[in-house]
């Protein structure tokens, strides 16, 4: 084993370490509410409980992290977590049409009726990953074919996709790389073809809408007819998504033997890396613009775990040890956002000089910590 593979092995371990004595213990003891149900959305820095309303993307994302707990072999109650939070998310979040609402209090209030692509697409991803963690996958499945049907009748877009019916912007990019995550995990777990269908619509429209032909770099905001957005939020290209989408592409490339998308993939890593990563603090920043010039030099958690995994699946794919590298550095600037008075917590943001802020730890960054431990720990084997 080349040096920069055993440096991302020796970082697996303690990220792996980190995960299974100290965050999945921590997160079910202080971050499920043992008394109302359902997870909480923050963790003070001293390990407590933060009171806010919850929103759905929060309780799946959850569930799927305590699916990959039960396969890392974490020795605590990972089925019982399970079923606990899916159970709750069904009876609190889902509206009669089939689709999840955006928000509830504490206590299951209805706060927020509406729906986003952006929720729905991680309903299908616990609904993949729990039905297989429980051995009830045939259950979930009618659940999840309901679930994309009810998007194909309410966010359909008339050109190609579905609508974000949330946020200032009705054409993203970035709901359709979540449902891209969930209809992969969906192929390779049921039997309907409806999966392979959307994954294989998504990484089209990935290919020949999302990623701008010329510069190869992949936008978030777009217009009506899926060119680009007017003024500077079209241009925005984000380091993260550059390495997310590629980890993405990278799998379906290899599942359809479709080469164009894993070049498009890896030079999708080449421009994450090359115009987004400051050297100085080694941590993808939050956003570039379309020239590849810096936007936004701060520095969020999760494009740090991106990182991690584009980085080990062009390394498995090309077996070049650059690519080891890359995940090697990644899992090195994620370590430091871990670095908590209390094992188990993260920094969420890094500002431009360097610094982390003190704030609250938000649950729903734990999805992109566990899947990117989890994609390192399998693409470097036992």
């Amino acid at each position: 084993m080349h040096d920069a593979k055993m440096n991302a092995a020796t970082l697996r371990d303690s990220l792996k370490d980190w995960a299974l004595n100290s965050a999945f213990p921590l997160w079910w003891d202080r971050g499920y509410d043992h008394e109302q149900g359902g997870f909480h959305e923050k963790l003070a820095l001293d390990g407590n409980p933060v009171s806010a309303p919850r929103r759905a993307r929060v309780q799946p994302r959850q569930i799927y992290c305590y699916t990959v707990a039960a396969s890392m072999g974490w020795d605590g109650p990972a089925e019982k977590i399970i079923r606990l939070g899916l159970d709750l998310y069904q009876t609190r979040y889902r509206r009669p049409d089939g689709l999840f609402r955006a928000l509830v209090s504490a206590g299951g209030e209805v706060l927020d009726n509406n729906v986003t692509l952006y929720d729905q697409a991680f309903a299908l991803l616990a609904l993949a990953t729990a039905g297989e963690a429980l051995g009830v996958v045939e259950q979930h499945e009618q659940q999840a074919l309901a679930l994309l049907a009810a998007l194909h009748t309410e966010l359909r877009h008339p050109v190609a996709g579905f609508l974000e019916p949330g946020g200032d912007h009705r054409q993203q990019s970035n709901p359709h790389m979540h449902l891209f995550e969930a209809a992969q995990a969906w192929e390779q777990v049921g039997t309907a073809p409806a999966w392979a269908a959307l994954v294989d619509e998504i990484a089209d429209m990935a290919l020949t809408r999302f990623i701008d032909p010329v510069s190869g770099g992949l936008r978030e905001f777009f217009d009506a007819q899926w060119q680009p957005a007017a003024g500077t939020d079209g241009r925005i290209v984000e380091p993260g998504h550059q390495f997310e989408w590629a980890w993405l592409l990278m799998r379906w490339g290899q599942r359809r033997n479709h080469s164009g998308a894993i070049k498009a993939a890896l030079r999708l890593v080449e421009i994450g890396e090359r115009h987004g990563v400051d050297p100085a603090r080694n941590v993808a920043c939050n956003s570039l613009l379309d020239d590849f010039s810096i936007h936004d030099n701060s520095a969020r958690l999760w494009p740090q775990t991106e990182r991690i995994k584009a980085g080990a699946l062009a390394a498995e794919i090309t077996g070049e040890a650059d690519y080891w590298r890359i995940a090697a550095d990644g899992a090195a600037g994620l370590l430091r956002y871990l670095d908590t008075t209390v094992p188990g917590l993260w920094f969420d943001r890094m500002q431009a000089d360097g610094a982390l802020v003190e704030e609250p730890s938000p649950a729903s960054s734990f999805y992109h910590i566990v899947c990117a431990i989890a994609e390192l720990d399998r693409a470097l084997g036992q």
